[in-house]
């Protein structure tokens, strides 16, 4: 069969662009919808794993009391929601069960449109083994959220903050991967070998960083950690206060001292306004692609609205909207620092 011409090539590639954003999307309103599961303290109001007949949520009042009774055997309803009503227990319920079908309405989204590509012949060879280790991804994420969830049934009024972190994290290197194989299927200008002589090693450090803190505020969330210390530039009136090695020993502080975990979070969060304005600055200075330096433009601004929002965040205490508004606005960072570094690389070159 005579391979496909370049055209053909550029106009699958904008359907499959296009199939990919709209994945990206739905990831972004799991961690907007994670998040309220979290904040609502509504992520262990189901209590079973149902990856097919869990798509179907209670239709009877029989069916709700059994749903609550369940609820009532683990640890989270005996200790802080001991005699929680069945009309308060839907509330709670009815974020979990959203947050797990926007899970798999994502793994539809991803699945059906990859096959039909794929036996249409739409999908160019290279391509094809990275969209099925996208594949892979979504289901390790799916095991991933029940091993997390599981933490909470048994000797926790919660879930562990390691797998939280884990969880959030992954979610965002499968946006994060997704994002980078789409915007490199556009029509991106080639770079200058001086752009990425100059370019690429910051520019990795500081994606680098975005994956360091996405998990430093999983911690966060996992600890209930914006709920203290609400102040802000200062942390319990110092710049560096006292306790940060309280715990013995002295690596458990960075996963477990709430106070640590916060103050972490934070000068994290310095360094990259710092490097990600460098990386902007730089930007400017050796490139002059207009493409680059929106890019770049994106980066260093949205850094800073990030972490204005952040601070508020804090400082009135985790408003549920403020901090979804944060956490949601953390997936368009990480999508400016991808859209930036995939300016940089260059689009995937057309096979013909």
């Amino acid at each position: 069969m005579r391979p496909a011409g370049l055209a053909t090539i550029e106009r699958n590639r904008v359907m499959i662009r296009w199939w990919l954003y709209c994945v990206c999307a739905l990831i972004l309103a799991m961690v907007v919808v994670g998040g309220a599961t979290r904040l609502t303290e509504s992520g262990l109001s189901i209590t079973e794993w149902k990856p097919i007949h869990g798509v179907i949520p209670p239709l009877s009042e029989a069916e709700w009391e059994e749903e609550l009774e369940k609820y009532r055997q683990i640890p989270e309803y005996q200790i802080i929601n001991k005699g929680m009503s069945l009309d308060e227990f839907k509330v709670i319920f009815w974020w979990e069960w959203g947050h797990r079908l926007l899970g798999r309405l994502i793994g539809v989204v991803y699945f059906v449109p990859m096959v039909t590509f794929w036996a249409a012949g739409r999908i160019e060879p290279w391509l094809k083994p990275r969209l099925v280790v996208g594949l892979a991804l979504g289901g390790l994420q799916g095991f991933v959220g029940w091993w997390m969830v599981a933490s909470g049934l048994v000797d926790r009024v919660d879930v562990s903050q390691y797998r939280l972190a884990v969880h959030l994290t992954l979610a965002l290197i499968i946006f994060a991967y997704l994002f980078w194989l789409a915007r490199r299927l556009a029509s991106l200008s080639e770079p200058a070998d001086e752009e990425q002589g100059r370019l690429a090693g910051l520019g990795r450090l500081v994606l680098g960083l975005v994956f360091v803190q996405i998990f430093l505020g999983g911690l966060v969330a996992g600890l209930n950690a914006g709920l203290t210390f609400n102040t802000w530039p200062l942390m319990d009136g110092k710049i560096v206060p006292g306790g940060l090695l309280a715990m013995q020993p002295a690596w458990l502080n960075f996963f477990e001292n709430v106070m640590t975990v916060q103050f972490q979070h934070r000068m994290t969060a310095y360094l990259l306004v710092v490097v990600a304005l460098v990386l902007t600055y730089s930007t400017f200075k050796v490139s002059r692609r207009k493409e680059l330096r929106r890019a770049a433009a994106h980066v260093g601004g949205f850094i800073l609205l990030q972490a204005i929002i952040g601070i508020l965040t804090l400082i009135w205490m985790v408003p549920l909207s403020v901090a979804l508004i944060h956490q949601g606005f953390a997936v368009f960072v990480l999508a400016a620092f991808v859209d930036y570094m995939a300016a940089l690389k260059g689009p995937f070159p057309a096979r013909n």
